[in-house]
């Protein structure tokens, strides 16, 4: 059991929302992000690739739903530094009793929560207030030929975004549909 961080299992088999356990006092507080060896009870067993950071300026934008195929899956956690956003994840694993279905959890800077997203999952995400900073954790470096995504607005995905969207990256909003030939990805 983790003395920094509290793990909830989302429907999803494998899908967690942290919440942080902040030591606080009379001059605020202390919150781990990550660590390695506690992080190993969900399965986040593997080194930090990388670590980004996305600032999204306007309220209603959608990022997302982005992956990468094998054999450059990653996991990842993401947490709202800044604003507030709604945070989704699809899954995609090939044969999963899941498949294409979607979770959701609001990150913020107040409740202290991120989200651990295992390989075999689509992510995205849509900003509930202005300016929101998004730090992500990858165990895996990105690699531009393997990327992969789906459309946010799939009807098969029936993704319930709470607002209307004002700011979208053409490359996101014109991400092919969904069809039969599609069967998801093999988690490695």
């Amino acid at each position: 059991m983790s003395q920094h961080f509290n793990f909830v299992e989302s429907p999803l088999k494998g899908l967690y929302r942290i919440d942080r356990n902040p030591m606080m006092d009379s001059r605020g507080f202390f919150s781990r992000i990550f660590c390695n060896n506690e992080l190993k009870e969900i399965g986040f067993s593997q080194s930090v690739a990388q670590i980004n950071l996305t600032l999204t300026k306007q309220k209603g934008s959608i990022r997302g739903m982005h992956f990468q195929n094998p054999p450059c899956m990653e996991k990842k956690i993401i947490t709202c530094l800044q604003g507030e956003v709604l945070d989704i994840a699809v899954d995609i694993r090939k044969g999963s009793p899941t498949f294409l279905n979607w979770h959701s959890e609001i990150l913020n800077s107040e409740n202290q929560s991120s989200f651990c997203i295992p390989n075999g999952f689509a992510h995205g995400f849509q900003a509930l207030t202005s300016d929101c900073e998004i730090l992500y954790i990858h165990s895996a470096f990105y690699s531009p030929s393997h990327e992969g995504a789906l459309n946010p607005f799939d009807p098969i995905l029936k993704i319930n975004w709470p607002l209307d969207v004002t700011e979208m990256s053409e490359r996101d909003r014109n991400h092919a549909m969904l069809d039969e030939k599609f069967r998801g990805i093999e988690v490695l």
